[in-house]
């Protein structure tokens, strides 16, 4: 671990963003270039304390989680990702793991979205990061692990994971998350990740089962859903995915598909976060 050259590169990443690019409001008052050591703390979901010892060179060797958390907040590239991780003591992640870390770019277009619902999911499903009304809209679903982290995974063996959506939408769901998984496994033929992940659905789900050998393929880039929220009702979005180059990524934003549903997503935003059913999410 290079405890100097880490403390300084964090450092001088941390004053180099402007608030705005994360989300935060700025002000000819401020004091700091860049972001504070608070506001990093906050965004990374870390102490504060722990962010200062580690600008200082005090810290203890950080795990590759609180590396990621970093990298987020901080919107590192790939290449400044992966050198955070060698500066730190840890190899870079591998190719799955780096699919797990929200590109730069895309963390950008997050926080510019503002009061619009929009989530960074990988190609299999994993949610990335949500800004503060996609929270508000589905709750937090960016803190599973292992196969939970995947929603389709969560769609087939936790029923629970269905209850925010109406029943009689179901089975478009259903078939469109077979049909997207379908899609990823054609292009990454061979990854044991995606190899292991639909035989371990198989195991555990009949339904998966028969609806992977039908063998529909379907990418998924414009839909509309229906969100039972339980503070302000039935919400009508229009989800719009936008995906990367490599496909690796995508960025889906979620917009009201009514004035009906206008009015109870700007209420949402005002009422502010409580507690939500955990497994579910919008995809």
């Amino acid at each position: 671990m290079q405890r100097d050259q880490l403390a300084d590169f964090l450092r001088r990443r941390r004053e180099a963003i402007r608030p705005a690019e994360v989300g935060l409001a700025d002000s000819p008052r401020r004091r700091t270039a860049g972001l504070r050591r608070e506001e990093v703390a906050m965004l990374a979901g870390m102490s504060v304390d722990y962010v200062v010892r580690l600008e200082q060179g005090r810290s203890s060797q950080p795990s590759t989680q609180l590396l990621g958390a970093l990298a987020r907040a901080l919107r590192l590239s790939d290449d400044e990702r992966d050198h955070l991780f060698h500066l730190a003591g840890h190899r870079p992640p591998p190719a799955d793991g780096v699919a797990r870390l929200a590109r730069a770019g895309l963390m950008r277009m997050l926080n510019l979205l503002g009061d619009t619902p929009a989530m960074v999911l990988s190609d299999l499903s994993e949610v990335l990061a949500q800004n503060r009304a996609a929270l508000l809209l589905t709750g937090d679903h960016t803190g599973f692990s292992g196969d939970r982290r995947y929603v389709v995974y969560r769609w087939f063996t936790e029923p629970a994971s269905r209850a925010t959506y109406p029943s009689e939408e179901h089975d478009h769901q259903t078939r469109q998350l077979v049909a997207d998984l379908r899609a990823v496994a054609g292009r990454r033929s061979g990854d044991p990740v995606v190899e292991g992940l639909v035989d371990r659905l198989q195991a555990a789900s009949a339904d998966f089962r028969r609806l992977w050998a039908e063998h529909e393929v379907a990418v998924r880039r414009a839909d509309r859903k229906t969100v039972l929220h339980a503070r302000v009702g039935r919400l009508t979005m229009d989800c719009e995915t936008l995906v990367t180059p490599d496909q690796g990524q995508q960025l889906l934003v979620l917009t009201p598909a009514d004035a009906e549903t206008r009015e109870r997503l700007e209420l949402l935003l005002v009422l502010g976060i409580e507690e939500f059913p955990s497994g579910s999410t919008v995809k």
